[in-house]
């Protein structure tokens, strides 16, 4: 055999050999069951109706495989109520309750040798979970059963100190002959976005994040699409149809995160233009600011606020929307605003603080208290403007780890709502309570293997 084959085979033996050598197998799983007692969650209950009580389920199951150049993952997951099915047999089930689905099926492929420990860059393709920052614009939403993920395609540079992700995806219902008409209510019963809307045809956005000593600071361009429509009626049912082209909305702004000794401290700021998911011209904004200190080794305690516009001005509309975060992290756990339930496009002037305590290392405490204000008019149905108040939340809870794979979290929050809040403009709720409750009781299981 000449030398040159024997060059070329040797090559390919041993590298077949190292990929095979170094790959590693990860499976875990997780069940994650919820009982909730409602009495007021999402918006104030009316006066007349009896309080909710259910437990909820997520069972997932993970594999993720990685060797030289490649990482694969895939989640499995099943969310259901308990009893939601019959118990020896199911055929009545619909598409839109089915809790059974995929909720990760990805692939990164290393376009430089791993080997490479100054930078990476790779292309991450399929079913994913995106997530920056705080999770305030772009998160997995894990609190919710379902939490969310998203089809697309993320080209990444990471290095010690930078990461440079510019991401792509571009949606359809399904196989077309032609056409690229998007419906954007898919079959199912889970929120697109984070205010509950209608689901995305496409997007494509830029992030870039630095890392410093004290902290970090990151840049975010994010371009999202909507199928535009016309009303139209049918057997006297007003309806959408679903036209050619797209309306497109762009948000644009800064975060950062600093360490100061004992103080940490965040702020943001982001602009929000172009046309929503309705065709209204937009002009909005988000700032955010808060700080925590840390007392000793087991207390910490820190003021913040957030202010988001709303209403409109002229033929514009001002609402900013925060796009595909995890507003239960910030806006209160009752989630009343931004989390699926509308309050009327008013924007959110949010006055908290928020406290930890450690009471050891399998056990803490977090609270908080939030006062909730509109940034724009709230009327009554006469036209007469009310308070701005909307209304004040407390929020305690507890998590307690019995292993390192079986935790406990238990929670409880009251909501103090006022007449602007119910309003007709705001939530239009008649005959609400002002006192709302909110209870729960969370166990997590999250066994994980490696093999190598």
């Amino acid at each position: 055999m000449k030398p040159i084959f024997k060059t070329i085979i040797f090559g390919l033996t041993a590298s077949c050999f190292y990929s095979t050598a170094s790959a590693q197998l990860t499976v875990s799983a997780q069940l994650r069951t919820r009982t909730e007692y409602r009495d007021g969650l999402g918006a104030p209950l009316p006066k007349d109706e009896n309080p909710a009580l259910f437990t909820s389920q997520r069972t997932r199951l993970s594999a993720g495989f990685s060797t030289y150049r490649l990482k694969l993952g895939i989640t499995i997951q099943d969310v259901r109520v308990w009893g939601q099915d019959g118990s020896t047999i199911n055929r009545t089930t619909t598409q839109d309750n089915n809790g059974l689905m995929l909720h990760e099926a990805w692939a990164e492929i290393g376009l430089t040798d791993t080997s490479n420990k100054r930078y990476s860059i790779a292309l991450k393709l399929g079913r994913q979970e995106i997530i920056y920052d705080d999770e305030r614009l772009m998160g997995n939403l894990d609190w919710p059963q379902p939490a969310r993920r998203h089809d697309a395609a993320l080209l990444q540079f990471n290095s010690n100190q930078w990461m440079i992700h510019a991401g792509f995806a571009f949606n359809q219902n399904k196989e077309n002959a032609s056409d690229t008409k998007y419906n954007p209510t898919p079959a199912g019963n889970y929120a697109a976005n984070t205010n509950g809307g209608s689901m995305y045809k496409s997007f494509e956005y830029l992030y870039a994040g630095r890392k410093y000593e004290q902290g970090n600071i990151s840049f975010l361009f994010f371009s999202d699409q909507f199928s535009k429509y016309h009303n139209d009626i049918t057997n006297d049912v007003p309806s959408k149809v679903w036209d050619n082209g797209t309306w497109t909305r762009f948000t644009t702004g800064f975060y950062t995160i600093n360490n100061f000794n004992k103080i940490n401290v965040s702020a943001s700021a982001y602009y929000q233009f172009g046309e929503n998911a309705s065709g209204e011209k937009l002009s909005a904004a988000l700032l955010s600011a808060n700080a925590f200190y840390k007392v000793n080794k087991k207390f910490s305690v820190g003021p913040g606020i957030d202010y988001t516009t709303g209403g409109s001005s002229g033929n514009k509309s001002n609402a900013f929307d925060p796009l595909y975060g995890t507003p239960h992290k910030f806006w209160g756990l009752m989630d009343y605003f931004y989390a699926g339930s509308g309050f009327g496009n008013k924007g959110l002037m949010d006055y908290y603080l928020k406290a930890k305590y450690a009471a050891s290392s399998s056990c803490s405490f977090t609270a908080g208290v939030h006062q909730f204000n509109s940034s724009s008019s709230v009327y009554n149905n006469n036209g007469d403007k009310m308070s701005l108040n909307l209304g004040t939340e407390a929020d305690i809870t507890a998590n307690y780890a019995l292993t390192k794979i079986i935790g406990f979290e238990a929670g409880y929050s009251h909501f103090f709502s006022t007449a602007s809040l119910t309003s007709p403009g705001v939530k239009n709720i008649t005959n609400a309570q002002s006192n709302n409750n909110w209870a729960y009781l969370m166990i997590k299981i999250q066994p994980s293997f490696n093999f190598k």
